[in-house]
């Protein structure tokens, strides 16, 4: 009997800015996909991303503000926007995803880490974000990076009582 050695495979991976036509739809349907696959998430997640986008979308801000796609051998597998805070000197993280099946190439970290180095070159002095308890993986990347909690509320949104998060990353 042989033993046959699986080798990993080698993947293109890269992070861009968004902007291809398709990307805002994109990260708007898969967020909608994906967190309610895996969480049971109702459709106002996703109209609530859909609102951060159109948001973003819109621009006209007098602070910068920049999004990403990762592609994983050209697909689409991940984002993440850095925009303006609700204070000059603070920016927030939004929309980070990475698909399922791209999960374990280290694109969460990647994306994280292109949002903090933008902020960080933008003049930002921090950075925030708001999340939910369930999102476990997510919340390592973000304390591996150096964000740490700072409040937690519990609320019933996308048909579930979920706990609200807030987190604080000083550059």
């Amino acid at each position: 009997m042989s033993l046959e050695v699986m080798m990993p495979t080698e993947h293109e991976v890269v992070v861009r800015p968004l902007g291809r036509p398709g990307d805002l739809g994109w990260v708007v349907m898969t967020h909608g996909e994906l967190y309610h696959r895996e969480f049971g998430w109702d459709a106002g997640f996703e109209a609530l991303v859909a609102g951060i986008v159109a948001d973003y979308a819109r621009g006209g801000r007098a602070r910068p503000q920049a999004a990403w796609i990762a592609e994983v051998d050209g697909v689409r597998a991940g984002s993440v926007f850095c925009m303006p805070g609700d204070d000059e000197g603070t920016a927030r993280l939004r929309l980070l995803q990475v698909t399922a099946a791209a999960r374990g190439l280290g694109l969460g970290s990647r994306l994280v880490r292109q949002c903090l180095d933008f902020a960080r070159d933008s003049g930002y002095k921090a950075v925030t974000l708001w999340t939910n308890d369930v999102q476990k993986a997510a919340r390592r990347v973000y304390e591996a990076h150096g964000f740490a909690l700072t409040a937690a509320e519990p609320h019933h949104s996308f048909g579930h009582d979920l706990v609200g998060q807030t987190w604080r990353c000083t550059l």
